[in-house]
């Protein structure tokens, strides 16, 4: 399979165009393609070498799903520890979703979890929300049925059922990869290579081994699922019957990505400004286009049926892009005819109406829905690339952590340690300028008559860039400058990057011209080398990383965390089973989780309403009163709060980004410390409540009363009834006297 055709100036005729695609036909399947008997190759060695292929994809799949849950059974040495251990090691949201799993299997039946869920009024205090619509936690109800109808509850745990199920997805997500290389490339070695190179570079691939609940674990290999079916749907030679399999393809595994993650609709707006472009430098035909778009607006439009209508879906901007693109596309006829600055030029006209149109459609939408639970993304775009400075909190709670800021340089060294980076940038810059000059070439051609009955001319324009090379490129181009702007985002380039590096060293092209160049071309050397060289360069990997795995793999941990067990404990057994908690959101989704309690807040932040409440309670670590305290905790309805050291005293962000940095600047009081600050910033008329209550002065012990504490928590009872504070209290502090409200 040809991915790349550079046209040859130098040396002898340059061959029509025509002529170059019918050549590159006749060798798109020459190598071993995962598809090729469907093209009715049944030859023994196409049987065999096939088959090869696919069992050491699913063996590398395997191998990364035993790898990672045993890194995770040896860090916290999962079989040996309490219930209440395992439960806590689910960290930040992972506990909140993990929670649904867990309530699932304890409802009397399957309808009345279900119920619960779609009413649900322990999440959030004083609110019944449903859960089905808010969240994406369809993965933990499907689970949860299973679990009670397969015959397994015997000899397995939910929580190994639960655990083991998201390591089995990385196996899908290894092979998907795989795949994903072997058809750019022609062999399966690409996808041998793609395998390797994911496991090696664990640390900068996923996170999954400590965050196995987050939504990314269960999202990315579908994503990766889908990028290999666009792949396939590509390519050249596909019957009828087989695209509309790839079609059903695209469509289950973008429906299960969308279903499985709520930052779905950016991840998505990606992909169709990569179909976008390749729609305007005429790499693919109009009916891919429209396919392509149409696959992305039908599994988002069932994901809002099967999320009770959720309006952020409605209101999302990949859904007003593509209304856009397409119907500005429809009323701009000859968009693709003309001389090329002609067309140049209409090209500029096309995208600055799609890019309004798109604004206007989001506009009149989020009004309409009065939409406001993804305003904190946009805040944070653009605060972040220095549109415009804020104090908003929510987005300042974004730009402090580190996961959100530029992707740091150590990533690139890691990644060149295990021989990546080098043939992945090689391969970037080739195909790069392949794609310029194949861009050019397309729009200098004269072109007359309607695109639909010129499907053959386009696909000549192709020759010298395949539709499928041409998408994955600005996939790994489009997704590599997200993870460069915002770190989090990493874990969505460096998968594929694994296998655009290995369809550089085991493809034809980058060594046909290599070759080419040294004047040494021929097919008996091309074939050796492409065989050579992924095999040297996995036995240099091996030499390399071996020892180190096994040594890593010896490598003996234990979860230890007796303060947070502790406070478990005592919730479980001292409080009543109705009590509100308020807290941070990290916390209170173990709260959640380990014992079932009401919250006030908790991490799950697409919502308008439960920021603000999140905001509220974290007043407890900013410069307020204890009447004022008092009062928003009776507002939510909170029986106790949860105080932390860590975040009263915090030492891990600098100065401004520490969250009681960020609660004096959104309400307008100088932070603690020295540097500078804002000169519109007051002096605040109360000291630090988180700290000031721990002195036990009477007008904090009026309205709160401590009920548990030890070296990192400290529990308030908020009292029911304000009590009265006489004039004659003895010794006032001086935090006492500052109070002005006594």
């Amino acid at each position: 399979m040809t991915a790349l055709r550079l046209r040859k100036g130098s040396r002898g005729k340059e061959p029509p165009l025509g002529a170059e695609f019918q050549s590159q036909q006749s060798n798109c399947c020459s190598d071993h393609h995962p598809e090729k008997i469907l093209h009715g190759d049944w030859s023994w060695g196409v049987i065999i070498w096939t088959s090869v292929g696919w069992s050491v994809s699913v063996g590398l799949g395997l191998l990364c799903c035993i790898y990672m849950a045993t890194l995770h059974e040896n860090d916290l040495w999962f079989s040996n520890i309490k219930e209440v251990e395992r439960e806590i090691s689910f960290r930040t949201e992972c506990g909140l979703y993990y929670s649904y799993y867990k309530q699932m299997l304890q409802a009397p039946s399957i309808q009345e979890g279900l119920s619960d869920l779609i009413h649900d009024n322990l999440t959030e205090s004083k609110r019944t929300i449903n859960l089905l619509q808010r969240m994406n936690i369809y993965q933990e109800v499907f689970l949860s049925v299973l679990y009670r109808l397969l015959p397994i509850q015997s000899y397995l745990e939910p929580v190994y059922f639960y655990i083991y199920t998201v390591f089995s997805l990385q196996a899908v997500y290894v092979i998907a990869l795989y795949l994903t290389a072997w058809l750019l490339s022609g062999s399966w070695l690409a996808g041998t290579l793609t395998g390797v190179w994911y496991i090696l570079n664990r640390v900068d691939t996923t996170r999954v081994e400590f965050t196995i609940s987050l939504r990314e674990n269960w999202s990315m290999p579908f994503l990766a699922l889908q990028v290999a079916a666009i792949t396939c749907y590509l390519r050249p030679q596909l019957t009828d019957l087989q695209q509309k399999v790839m079609v059903w393809l695209m469509y289950v595994t973008t429906f299960c990505f969308c279903l499985t993650w709520q930052f779905n609709q950016f991840i998505l707006l990606v992909q169709a400004l990569i179909i976008y472009s390749l729609d305007c430098l005429d790499f693919i035909t109009t009916t891919q286009v429209t396919t392509l778009y149409l696959v992305q607006v039908s599994s988002l439009l069932s994901v809002w049926l099967l999320q009770f209508c959720n309006s952020m879906i409605l209101g999302s901007l990949v859904l007003s892009f593509i209304v856009a693109a397409l119907f500005i596309r429809h009323c701009q006829s000859g968009l693709k005819t003309g001389s090329p600055l002609v067309r140049l030029g209409r090209l500029f006209l096309h995208s600055a109406m799609v890019l309004l149109l798109t604004v206007t459609i989001n506009y009149l939408a989020k009004k309409a829905l009065q939409l406001r639970s993804d305003e904190h993304i946009f805040k944070f775009i653009k605060s972040k690339f220095a549109l415009g400075s804020t104090r908003d909190f929510d987005a300042s709670l974004y730009l402090c952590e580190e996961a959100f800021g530029l992707l740091p340089f150590d990533t690139l060294e890691r990644l060149a340690g295990t021989l990546l980076l080098y043939p992945y940038i090689l391969t970037l810059l080739v195909l790069s300028g392949t794609l310029a000059v194949a861009a050019l070439h397309n729009l200098s051609r004269v072109k007359g008559g309607a695109a639909e009955e010129r499907k053959g001319a386009v696909e000549g324009r192709a020759g010298a860039l395949r539709p499928d090379v041409a998408y994955n490129l600005l996939h790994t181009l489009f997704y590599g400058l997200l993870a460069f702007s915002t770190m989090r985002m990493k874990y969505i380039w460096t998968g594929h990057m694994c296998a655009v590096a290995a369809y550089g060293v085991c493809g034809k092209e980058l060594w046909t011209l290599l070759l080419s160049t040294l004047r040494c071309n021929s097919k008996v050397l091309l074939r050796l080398v492409r065989y050579a060289v992924p095999l040297l360069v996995i036995a240099c990997l091996y030499y390399k990383f071996w020892p180190k795995l096994m040594e890593e793999l010896s490598e003996l941990r234990e979860f230890y965390d007796p303060d947070t067990v502790e406070l478990m404990t005592w919730i479980s057994t001292k409080t009543p089973k109705r009590a509100v908690f308020a807290g941070s959101m990290q916390l209170l989704a173990g709260i959640k989780l380990c014992t079932g309690r009401v919250l006030t807040n908790h991490p799950h932040y697409e919502d308008k309403d439960l920021r603000e409440r999140t905001k509220q309670v974290y007043q407890v670590y900013a410069r307020r009163s204890p009447e004022e305290v008092y009062d928003i905790m009776k507002a939510m309805g909170a029986d106790y709060v949860v105080l932390e050291n860590s975040i009263c005293y915090e030492r891990r962000h600098r100065r401004g980004c520490r969250l009681r940095d960020l609660l004096d600047l959104a309400n307008g009081h100088i932070m603690d410390g020295d540097g500078e600050n804002d000169q519109d910033l007051v002096p605040a008329t109360h000291p630090r409540f988180c700290e000031e209550v721990k002195t036990d002065a009477v007008s904090y012990t009026a309205l709160f009363t401590r009920t548990f504490q030890n070296k990192t928590f400290h529990v308030y009872r908020v009292k029911k009834k304000r009590k009265k504070i006489t004039k004659s209290s003895p010794e006032p502090s001086a935090s006492q006297q500052q109070d002005q409200a006594l």
